[in-house]
């Protein structure tokens, strides 16, 4: 009887049914999208995993016999036993003679039972077997000794328990909607003995009738919807580095999940109405809680003020009916703030990337190649790629390479600058750049500072050209320092301030070893100063706040490289080119640098290249990908509030044709009814608005004072368009819904209507 009686209301209520339908296929659009989406996420981890590292589960260290091999390849989770030939030669000589064996199982998750009786059975020791933490912990499996957090899968169930919580809270008014539209039924079921029981199994049989084909729609088209942000992605990152190409996985366990999630979303959501209303006693139910609510005595002072009576009248029946339209002021409030933060922080990060980035090095690199486990004493190629690019039209093109070392100071050498500001060591605070020692261990009063003292090794012709940029004489048995320091008691990060760090008077200065107290190797090397300056390299290098910056030519390099220990591991080579008619190259001329490096360099080497225009590019179409994807999903949250906005003018309109009969029977006409419906759709979508903005207003005010940045710069750059372009949408469905709602009611005449207020 209940599931007749269900079907029959629903075919006679399509209309309000509507914002039902709505919210069920897109809380099940939005869960299979994020299902399909992380799911795809971990397939691209799990191949980035195996890419890097292999697709080993364990690896096994030890000369095991052909007898221990039969007895591991026949156990019964073991798939696989393989010989790692590349391991061996990286074996240290704790173990000589053994051999290194990767293990894969079928079933992961009985790994620690099954190692245990592997080690038992092989007599192996605990070092000699290794977990590929990072694999099992992709695969849901945590192992006893793995320290490193392994919280990315947990994520993606956090986010998706949140999205199924916050789609109840927003959605199960729709519900409401669509259940108080039948009180006065139900009062009378319950007033012939229908139990709270049977009513809530009917509202439920009715909420499943509702949502079965939207759910199974809703998942589908979050499939598709899915497909198509992975393949834009994709397209978006085809030319950053180190990625591979990301190939749709979709497994119908995925699907299956999802349909449960939003069902039991939908479900969880349609009960928390259906409970209340099964409450009611047959008396409050037959009177209607509706009807009641409109004769509470309300005041709309504002809008009475900006719009006289008709506002006022407006504002009574919002109020009266701000439970029903709560989905809408959710969903909106949360559709417009989530988009406007999302684009201002696009914003933001656009101007300070353009800033600390593109536009800051614009002038310094086109082209920056990095050669991997390299000595640029080792390279013998320099002079023949310098002369072969300066061929190709580069302005300029340096090697170089970076080392660390530490130099000591006395406090006389600091200059009167630095030294009014309370020396090195209040500057730098706990940044660790600078540290205090005593200079002479006879005199402990006379103490001096140990700094950090990085090195740059220019190629000889580079480090020539340098000196002629500061001035300096062009030599090649000396460094140049670049003598400054960062004045951060009166300049923030964004505008840095510099001072000069020592007083220029120094003819040598003493570079120690960085690495002695790691590697127990001292080295010291005593340099002449060619010159002191504030104008660092013409390369695209961040130099560090609180240290002393040396620049050494190679042929002096060669010279001391032995005892500065502490060398990084990559040579760079910075390229710097311009146009045939002296304006900035083109994206292919840069290609063509970066062939230059590939085939003078790439032979012997690893080599990674990357050029200013296609970096800029691709920055701009992941920015892009990222604004297109989040706005996606502000829109659907929007779509679910103005779903209730036509649920709610469908329905609800049509529930208070007495309220407009009397309004019509007392001398308002059909204009100031029209003038009372344009009210309420501009409160239902301004209200969202004027709340959100503010937040924003909040959000960008932190965020320019966080990060120093020119207020004017984001006021000049700030996503005015997009952001109107959403409001104004969401202004313009609102309406739609309020005018194809009012329009069937005025369509009624005033006899007709009158008829309801008996």
């Amino acid at each position: 009887m209940w599931r007749d009686y269900s079907a029959s209301f629903v075919k006679r209520n399509r209309a309000s049914s509507v914002s039902v339908m709505m919210s069920a296929f897109i809380a099940s659009l939005l869960l299979s999208l994020l299902c399909c989406f992380f799911y795809n996420v971990w397939v691209y981890d799990v191949e980035s995993v195996v890419r890097e590292e292999g697709d080993w589960h364990v690896r096994i260290i030890g000369n095991l016999d052909e007898e221990d091999l039969n007895t591991l390849t026949h156990f019964a989770n073991v798939e696989s036993v393989t010989v790692n030939e590349k391991m061996e030669d990286g074996l240290t000589d704790a173990y000589p003679g053994d051999k290194v064996f990767d293990v894969c199982f079928y079933h992961v998750r009985t790994i620690c039972r099954d190692m245990t009786l592997v080690s038992e059975k092989l007599g192996l020791r605990e070092n000699q077997i290794v977990y590929h933490y990072p694999l099992l912990a992709m695969y849901f499996v945590r192992i006893p000794g793995d320290e490193a957090p392994r919280l990315v899968m947990p994520l993606y169930f956090a986010v998706v328990a949140t999205v199924c919580i916050s789609l109840i809270l927003v959605i199960h008014n729709s519900f409401a909607v669509s259940m108080n539209a039948r009180v006065g039924q139900l009062g009378i079921l319950s007033s012939v003995g229908a139990t709270p029981r049977q009513i809530r199994a009917c509202l439920l049989q009715e909420a499943a009738a509702l949502c079965a084909l939207p759910l199974v729609a809703g998942s589908l088209a979050g499939v598709g919807l899915g497909y198509g942000m992975i393949r834009m992605m994709d397209s978006f990152a085809v030319q950053m580095a180190g990625r591979h190409s990301v190939t749709f996985c979709y497994h119908p366990l995925i699907l299956v999940l999802t349909l449960m999630a939003s069902a039991l979303t939908v479900l969880v959501a349609a009960w928390i109405p259906a409970r209340k209303l099964a409450k009611l006693t047959p008396l409050e139910a037959v009177r209607g809680a509706e009807e009641s609510a409109l004769r509470h005595k309300k005041h709309s002072p504002f809008l009475a003020l900006l719009f006289g009576i008709e506002g006022e009248l407006a504002g009574n029946a919002l109020k009266a009916q701000k439970k029903s339209l709560r989905t809408s002021a959710l969903s909106l409030t949360f559709s417009f703030l989530g988009f406007t933060v999302v684009m201002c922080f696009f914003t933001l990060s656009d101007i300070s990337t353009e800033y600390t980035y593109f536009a800051k090095y614009q002038d310094t690199w086109d082209v920056m190649a990095t050669v991997k486990d390299a000595k640029i004493e080792e390279l013998d190629v320099i002079g023949t790629l310098k002369e072969a690019q300066e061929a190709q039209g580069a302005s300029s093109c340096v090697v170089y390479q970076k080392a660390y070392a530490v130099a000591e100071i006395s406090r006389t050498q600091i200059s009167k600058e630095l030294d009014s500001l309370g020396g090195p060591l209040t500057l730098s605070g706990e940044s660790g750049a600078v540290k205090q020692v005593s200079v002479d261990k006879e005199e402990t009063e006379d103490r001096g500072y140990l700094l950090r003292a990085p090195v740059v090794i220019l190629d000889d012709k580079g480090f020539l050209e340098y000196c002629g940029q500061i001035g300096a004489a062009p030599r090649l048995d000396g460094t140049v320092i670049l003598n400054r320091i960062w004045d951060s008691a009166n300049s923030n990060f964004r505008y840095r301030k510099y001072i000069p760090y020592v007083k220029e008077d120094g003819f040598t200065t003493i570079l120690q070893n960085g690495m002695a107290e790691k590697n127990g190797k001292t080295g010291v090397a005593r340099l002449p100063v060619i010159a002191y300056t504030d104008k660092p390299p013409i390369l695209r290098e961040e130099y560090e706040d609180y240290a002393l910056v040396h620049i050494l030519p190679l042929s002096l390099w060669k010279d001391i490289a032995g005892r500065i220990a502490d060398v990084e591991p990559d040579v760079m080579i910075c390229v710097l080119a311009v146009g045939e008619d002296g304006d900035k190259a083109t994206a292919d001329k840069l290609e063509e640098f970066e062939s230059v490096i590939t085939r003078y360099i790439g032979r012997q080497y690893e080599t990674e290249t990357e050029n200013r225009v296609q970096e800029k590019i691709t920055n701009d179409r992941l920015i892009f990908g990222y604004k297109i994807v989040t706005g996606a999903l502000c829109g659907l949250l929007a779509v679910i509030g103005i779903a209730n906005v036509f649920s709610f003018t469908m329905g609800f309109l049509r529930q208070r044709r007495k309220e407009f009969a009397r309004y019509l029977s007392v001398g308002m006409t059909p204009a100031g009814l029209k003038k009372m419906f344009c009210i309420e759709a501009m409160v239902i979508a301004g209200r969202p608005v004027m709340v959100t903005l503010p937040l924003t207003g909040l959000f960008v005010g932190f965020s320019l004072k966080a990060s120093y940045l020119n207020p004017a710069e984001f006021w000049e750059a700030a996503p005015y368009l997009p952001v109107m372009a959403f409001i104004g949408a969401v202004f313009g469905f609102v309406m739609l819904a309020y005018y194809i709602g009012g329009r069937r009611i005025l369509k009624d005449n005033l006899a007709e209507m009158l008829r309801f207020t008996m």
